[in-house]
């Protein structure tokens, strides 16, 4: 049934709506000099909450001459580790102090659960910050004994650095705009990089806050600029510049495909974290009891706009008819509203473009003779809703188990043999994320090393922590989020070698 009531909105998430935002370019808000805007919507509603600038390829230069002279200039790549560490500790404390603020305008912005804005897209994202500021003084290279045979009788010692690789250009989703940003910009800060920042078009709301607080914790002018606009104009600005020296990207394999072509033509660096169309396994010894909650919170998180939720579902045919069942009746007892209504389990989808595209999925698998199962009726008005949806009576011969839905749909398959769900479960061009559900430790030892994804989890899915990386196989992307890797990957190694008496 339909949630009721709403958290009232902070006067300071408020003003931040109400205000003409511009570039974030040298530490302060510009107007745009192009003068188009673009609108910004309310997922829950529908209804226009505000506007932003659309920047044209000159301000996208501006922006990037500004950080590259920031780079350059040393006021950040030089300065002591421990500073960075400290001001990245800072920038912990003042999203802390900020965060209600924060988790409001991500909610109003984007239409997730204030829960999760509060607990993931806020707090996940403190606690990231803070772990990746410890970074910025551990950041070292390696001595090495070397025998290099000329001329007779010559000594030398040989060292490595690893210095920071210069700009960074990072383009974020709409899915988490607020934490998949601070992915981006803050293991980059401690490296000693300046970084341009493009939020999407249709949730640039904290990113363009973030900036400011990151001003207000002591991170210099021009170290990070945020320019709004589209893929089309902005994006593509950034992704082409020469004074890039790397590119970030979390979105569509589609597009990470074009943004790995423009890293290679100028040689850019480049990091992709793409899509996912992750298999959950059930086998007919996991706790059938963890499985139905782990499955709606591996897959119905924030509305399935998770690139690691899981969507296909397989149950040893045991207990298939079992979980199917109590998967249709959990969906059908779901709430759903806003999300800054605290009793809603599902909220509204990014935009209605999204909302029709899954719905474009849903109908070509019913033409297709998938049985489509869907929960509780979404509210009146012109709020972007789904219903949470499941599907049976589908294989892989069905387009919708090989396309990345995005949404809180999910397709439940039995399987007879663990060879033959190996085989269903890497039966993808994606490999970003897996589950197991097993209580036998023999089957999960055996199986994790078969399953072709970046992160498999057992008897859980979709945790992450900020020490573990984070990425994909195949066309779900290349390099990894998180770690010491993360860290090292905005860094260019540099050998040197000393002769000496």
């Amino acid at each position: 049934m339909p949630a009721q009531s709403q958290i009232a909105v902070l006067e300071s998430a408020q003003a931040f709506l109400q205000r003409q935002h511009g570039l974030y370019i040298d530490g302060k808000q510009q107007e745009s000099r192009s003068g188009q805007r673009l609108p910004v919507c309310n997922p829950a509603t529908g209804q226009v909450i505000g506007s932003i600038a659309q920047a044209d390829s000159n301000e996208v230069d501006t922006a990037v001459r500004s950080a590259h002279h920031a780079f350059t200039s040393g006021i950040w790549s030089a300065l002591r580790p421990a500073d960075r560490e400290r001001i990245l500790l800072k920038v912990a404390d003042v999203l802390e102090a900020h965060s209600e603020e924060l988790a409001q305008l991500e909610t109003l912005n984007q239409g997730k659960s204030i829960h999760i804005a509060r607990a993931i897209e806020v707090g996940a994202t403190i606690e990231f910050v803070r772990y990746m500021a410890g970074w910025a003084t551990k950041i070292g290279g390696e001595t090495m004994d070397v025998s290099i045979p000329v001329p007779q009788g010559a000594r030398y010692t040989a060292y490595t650095r690893r210095e920071p690789i210069g700009v960074v250009g990072a383009i974020v989703p709409w899915n988490f705009p607020l934490m998949i940003a601070t992915w981006k910009i803050i293991p980059a800060l401690a490296a000693g990089c300046t970084v341009v920042l493009k939020p999407s078009e249709e949730t640039p709301l904290t990113a363009l806050r973030l900036a400011e607080l990151l001003t207000e914790a002591g991170v210099p002018d021009g170290v990070v600029n945020v320019i709004t606009g589209d893929g089309k104009t902005t994006g593509e600005a950034l992704i082409t510049h020469p004074l890039m020296s790397k590119l970030t990207f979390t979105g569509s394999t589609a597009v990470g495909k074009r943004i790995g072509h423009a890293a290679v033509d100028q040689m850019a660096r480049f990091t992709l974290e793409l899509g996912g169309k992750n298999p959950l396994i059930i086998m007919d010894d996991a706790d059938i009891a963890q499985v139905v909650p782990g499955i709606m919170m591996g897959g119905l998180l924030n509305q399935g706009q998770v690139c690691a939720a899981a969507s296909r579902i397989y149950v040893q045919r045991r207990h298939y008819e079992g979980v199917l069942n109590a998967l249709i009746d959990a969906v059908k007892g779901m709430s759903i509203g806003p999300g800054m209504d605290p009793d809603a389990q599902i909220n509204p989808v990014v935009s209605r473009r999204h909302q029709q595209s899954i719905y474009r999925f849903l109908e070509q698998a019913k033409a297709e003779g998938v049985q489509v199962h869907q929960g509780c009726k979404v509210p009146e008005g012109d709020g972007f809703y789904v219903e949470p949806t499941i599907l049976s009576a589908v294989d892989h011969s069905h387009s919708i188990i090989h396309s990345e839905v995005f949404g809180p749909v999910l397709a439940v398959m039995p399987f007879d043999t663990e060879d033959e769900v190996l085989a269903l479960a890497n039966d993808s061009h994606y490999g970003l994320a897996a589950s197991l559900w097993t209580t036998n430790l023999n089957t999960a030892m055996r199986m994790v090393p078969k399953i072709k994804s970046g992160t498999v989890w057992v008897n859980t899915h979709v945790p992450l922590d900020p020490a573990m990386p984070f990425g994909g196989h195949k066309q779900s992307g290349m390099g990894r989020e998180f770690g010491k890797g993360a860290v090292e990957s905005f860094t260019e190694i540099k050998s040197v070698c000393i002769a000496h008496d």
